[in-house]
């Protein structure tokens, strides 16, 4: 191995450690107590290493929603292949979503909520974030109806699993109901 491909080995790794490390410090307090200096400390190298990786903390933000986002796809993936028939793959993905969502505050506001400096729905939109979008669509495509277009329809269920998701973490919707609601969304919007 020669002495470049070693400092890129360990500059992959140091840039790891530093997503890693955002998104750890993110879900135990929130992404108010991510600092460039905190992360320094607890990665232990300087803050001007910290900046050599990222320009700040929306680059980190914006490289720990491109993670969640691959994570994300590989979830409502695997959640909609282990389903039998139309229904059963839209009510999956639908659950996996919202449990993504549930299991993965800071990432899925990294994705959604907060300035990571990622564009979507655009030309440039980085492949994770439309590969998120493409697992949706996979499932969702097929149950849009006839004469609707997938992505259009796919948009749609999004926003109303985004919606799900957020009210419910706000504590805006009873929880008693999440099994009801989510139902309701299944055989509402999708035609089965």
């Amino acid at each position: 191995m020669s002495v470049q491909e070693r400092k890129e080995r360990q500059r992959g790794s140091r840039e790891r450690l530093i997503v890693a490390t955002a998104r750890e410090l993110a879900e135990q307090q929130g992404w108010d107590a991510v600092t460039t200096r905190r992360l320094a400390e607890r990665i232990e190298y300087s803050q001007p290493v910290l900046y050599s990786h990222f320009r700040g903390k929306r680059e980190i933000i914006g490289a720990v929603a491109l993670e969640g986002a691959a994570e994300m796809a590989a979830a409502l993936r695997a959640a909609a292949s282990e389903a039998d028939g139309r229904r059963a793959r839209v009510a999956a993905l639908a659950h996996a979503y919202l449990e993504f969502a549930e299991r993965n505050p800071a990432v899925y506001d990294a994705l959604f909520q907060l300035d990571g400096g990622l564009a979507f729905a655009q030309e440039d939109t980085p492949e994770p974030l439309k590969d998120a979008f493409a697992a949706l669509l996979e499932t969702l495509g097929e149950v849009a109806g006839e004469g609707v277009h997938p992505a259009l329809f796919t948009e749609l269920f999004w926003s109303a699993l985004h919606g799900l998701a957020t009210l419910t973490r706000a504590g805006r919707l009873l929880p008693e109901g999440a099994e009801e609601r989510l139902d309701l969304l299944v055989e509402r919007l999708a035609v089965l």
